[in-house]
């Protein structure tokens, strides 16, 4: 088979080396073309080495070619690809840094909370761009996989306003979904079989069976307790497990952003987290990984480029959906997996114009979703919470209407529980007017913004928040890998 295949944002270049991997492990999609586009020069010459480098060492005939030219990646693809992150890094530690003055305290800070609807404010534009390329310039019919977070603001805003085939995509259910394997003491995730529905990052496992024996809450509640580091790192989790009486697919940290309950008093913070990793609830902690991520990367390429040049093992196929999504819409070889898509019925306790994620089956006919699922009362009232978010969000960002956006993120529960509406009213023009240049919708509403930052009287503080670690020198992280090696 031979089509072509654009990655943008190519330059998150760990992720893109996976995806490519996966890709190139189905027989038939040797021969594709992969177009990489990214903003970054530097960045896509690092991973176009490394993608060769594979290419060379497999002895393959996939073509690769990377431009900072988007629409010429994606003249004439088939699939299109989205791994952005609009304003990187430093406008990333702008979604941190500000709610902290104010007293939100995030973890991720990526899918709502202020952090996440003022990322999706930034990325609803270029994904709209992205939409009308791929209108006018792909292959009829292209799809477009996004992995962008927000998510469910990305997705809702290509499919609403985009006009593109468009699904969304995350790894949280199949991670969630390893981890009940392993405090039941399964021999492989293979042997579960579950339903989990819900809306991204806050999905949730309805149905569980091991091995056709059916599990209740009280027996997964124990195998968590009983789990050595589970019962430490997901405290957070397992009491709402206890008192939902399900399991959420997110993490320890990131689902403590949506249920303000957890995170809205400082001393609290600290009962329900673990500080043994970014992932379990510390301050900002997936900033300071991302940050540590890109340092690690930029000094220790040679090393990245070396194992590039290893043969691809098709064991070793990750179970990110896009490469199995690409193998069942070609070959017909049927995919079952969880997609984020516009609701219209699928659950059926929550709105129709939602992007909700739940399970559906990928053949030669597209994406079939398993209609009529109920999740429990308690989880859709969670999720309608940040649905609720969205919708405004993803329409603010689209008319740049700042009062709209003002309501969005005082309508998010954890800056609701934390902050006034005098307090979010000057957060959200501190951020816009810190963002300014990757918010091109609200151009005409800076001026105004600027000038009640400079009369008002709401006072902020100098927080880093409850429980921050600073960034790691690679010397520091050198270290930390060698002594984990050495303890293997």
């Amino acid at each position: 088979m031979s089509f072509k295949i654009a990655i943008i944002g190519a330059g998150s270049v760990g992720f893109t080396k996976k995806l490519f991997t996966d890709i190139l492990c189905v027989p038939e999609f040797q021969d594709v073309e992969f177009a990489l586009a990214d903003m970054s020069e530097h960045n896509l010459q690092m991973i176009k080495q490394i993608l060769d480098t594979i290419v060379s060492s497999n002895k393959l005939p996939t073509r690769v070619t990377a431009t900072t030219n988007r629409r010429e990646a994606l003249t004439g693809a088939r699939y299109i690809i989205s791994c952005v992150r609009v304003g990187g890094l430093e406008a990333y530690a702008d979604d941190i840094r500000i709610p902290l003055k104010y007293g939100i305290d995030q973890c991720v800070g990526d899918t709502i909370c202020a952090g996440g609807i003022l990322y999706g404010q930034r990325n609803i534009p270029v994904i709209l761009d992205f939409c009308k390329d791929i209108r006018e310039v792909a292959e009829p019919g292209a799809k477009f996989l996004n992995y962008a977070n927000p998510m469910a603001m990305n997705t809702w805003a290509a499919i609403e306003y985009g006009k593109v085939d468009t699904v969304g995509l995350c790894h949280g259910v199949q991670h969630g979904a390893e981890q009940i394997a392993e405090v039941l003491g399964a021999k492989s995730p293979s042997e579960l079989d579950y339903i989990c529905s819900g809306i991204n990052h806050q999905t949730w496992f309805v149905d569980l069976k091991l091995n056709g024996r059916k599990i209740g809450k009280d027996e997964l509640v124990a195998a968590f307790e009983a789990h050595p580091v589970f019962s430490q790192q997901e405290k957070l989790r397992i009491d709402v497990l206890k008192r939902f009486g399900v399991y959420s697919t997110e993490s320890n940290g990131h689902l403590s952003e949506y249920l303000p309950w957890y995170r809205k008093r400082p001393d609290e913070i600290t009962k329900w987290i673990d500080m043994s990793d970014w992932i379990h609830g510390e301050t900002g902690g997936y900033l300071r990984h991302s940050t540590e991520t890109r340092n690690w990367f930029e000094t220790e390429f040679p090393q990245f480029l070396e194992s590039a040049s290893k043969p691809i093992d098709r064991a070793k196929r990750s179970n990110e959906h896009a490469s199995h999504i690409l193998e069942a819409l070609e070959t017909g070889r049927v995919y079952r997996g969880h997609f984020n898509l516009k609701n219209n019925g699928i659950i059926t306790n929550l709105p129709a114009d939602a992007i909700i994620e739940s399970p559906g089956f990928v053949d030669r006919f597209g994406i079939n979703m398993v209609s009529g699922i109920t999740i429990p009362e308690a989880c859709a009232a969670t999720c309608m919470a940040s649905i609720n978010v969205q919708r405004m969000s993803v329409h603010a960002a689209v008319s740049g209407d700042i009062d709209l956006l003002k309501l969005a993120v005082l309508h998010d529960p954890l800056v609701g529980a934390v902050a006034t509406p005098e307090e979010v009213w000057q957060m959200v023009d501190e951020m816009v007017v810190a963002q300014a240049r990757w918010l091109p919708q609200y151009a005409d509403a800076i001026p105004a913004a600027k000038e009640r930052l400079a009369k008002s009287t709401v006072k902020t503080r100098d927080w880093a928040g409850a429980a921050r670690r600073n960034v790691r020198s690679i010397d520091e992280l050198r270290a930390e890998k060698a002594a984990l090696k050495q303890a293997v």
